[in-house]
């Protein structure tokens, strides 16, 4: 069909779309669709009445033929913006290909969208190529987990600080967000660091990488970052804390506090005492070091150990003693063993400036 053809049948196209007959309709929204694509050259008013007259006619089309549009005009960079608008609002079926790909939708338009509809229309939106911050934000707010992996995923999905720290909330109490969160490019190096704790070994190895090739300017803002979100209070100290950081600080003075010297409160059941002195001699803070302890974080400990240079004849005393009550402690305590001879000491030293942040602030 040529040029000529397409621009002077346009007009009579525009009024037969007053046509009552829902066959005789899609068969005028498929040919006005063909039209579209088939003339190189618009004018803005032929766009305009374009945009008009398919956006009539798909609101009387049932779902599959609104959904064969979508799916038509969703990569057109010139498609009519009365219609993809149209399109974005519509069930989740029609709306997700113009959602998750058209480039004729401004952030003004999907916001609109994100604050409106349910999590098929948010999950769509958040796999665009680009996804800006301001609409981030929405979606972190709105979206369940599912719809919040999704954007962490998305290296095109831009995060501000707040949404990042709102979805690492939210991933430490969810595995299904563990990878998408430590895996996100871009997500500050202190809210990475936060994930340590709870997520497993793999993971915990790739934030290890991550810190040890992170550069020192970079790895100095993250920590200004974070120190300004670290609790002040983790906790309730025990009973005994008071008489046992006494009888450290003592130990300390004299120059008798020492690794192998934590081993001994350790084999004699002086739990506190350990704590304290574990926190003194790698420079952390003491509900940190609770925390490894208690729940036997043996790699979280090998860091500790490891920045400390601490040998690993001795980290495999702690390991031994720290699983006593196991019956596999033996084979266990070696594989840690092992995991600690790996483990580069500036990884180490450089995550432990993170863990540090809660004995700054």
């Amino acid at each position: 069909m040529s040029d000529t053809l397409t621009v002077s049948r346009l007009p009579d196209l525009i009024a037969l779309a007053e046509e009552g007959s829902s066959e005789k309709r899609r068969a005028l929204l498929r040919e006005l669709t063909e039209h579209f694509f088939g003339a190189p050259t618009r004018t803005a008013a032929e766009d305009d009445h374009y945009g008009a007259v398919l956006a009539k006619l798909a609101d009387d089309m049932e779902i599959a033929v609104r959904a064969e549009l979508s799916s038509r005009f969703a990569s057109a960079p010139d498609a009519p913006h009365a219609l993809i608008r149209r399109l974005a609002h519509d069930e989740a079926s029609v709306a997700g290909a113009v959602l998750a790909h058209s480039p004729v939708l401004t952030d003004e338009d999907l916001l609109g969208v994100v604050r409106r509809h349910g999590q098929d229309h948010l999950r769509a939106v958040s796999a665009r190529t680009s996804v800006s911050e301001a609409i981030s934000d929405v979606i972190v707010e709105r979206g369940d987990d599912e719809t919040l992996g999704t954007l962490l995923r998305n290296d095109g999905a831009r995060l501000s600080r707040k949404a990042s720290e709102a979805a690492v909330e939210r991933a430490k109490a969810n595995p299904a967000l563990h990878e998408p969160t430590v895996s996100r490019s871009g997500l500050p190096a202190d809210l990475l660091n936060e994930m340590y704790f709870v997520v497993e070994a793999r993971l915990r190895n790739q934030i290890l990488e991550q810190n040890a090739r992170m550069d020192p300017a970079l790895l100095d803002a993250a920590l200004a970052a974070g120190r300004t979100r670290v609790a002040t209070d983790d906790g309730a100290l025990p009973a005994d804390y008071s008489e046992c950081l006494a009888y450290v600080e003592e130990l300390k003075a004299a120059g008798q506090l020492t690794p192998r010297m934590l081993a001994r409160f350790l084999r004699s059941g002086s739990r506190t005492s350990f704590l304290i002195a574990l926190a003194q001699l790698s420079d952390i803070d003491f509900h940190t070091a609770q925390q490894i302890i208690d729940r036997r974080e043996l790699d979280a400990l090998a860091v500790v150990c490891k920045a400390a240079d601490l040998d690993r004849a001795l980290f495999l005393t702690y390991a031994v003693v720290l699983l006593n009550d196991d019956g596999d402690a033996m084979a266990k305590a070696h594989a840690y063993a092992r995991m600690y001879a790996e483990l580069g000491r500036e990884a180490a030293l450089r995550t432990l400036r993170f863990w540090r942040m809660r004995r700054a602030a």
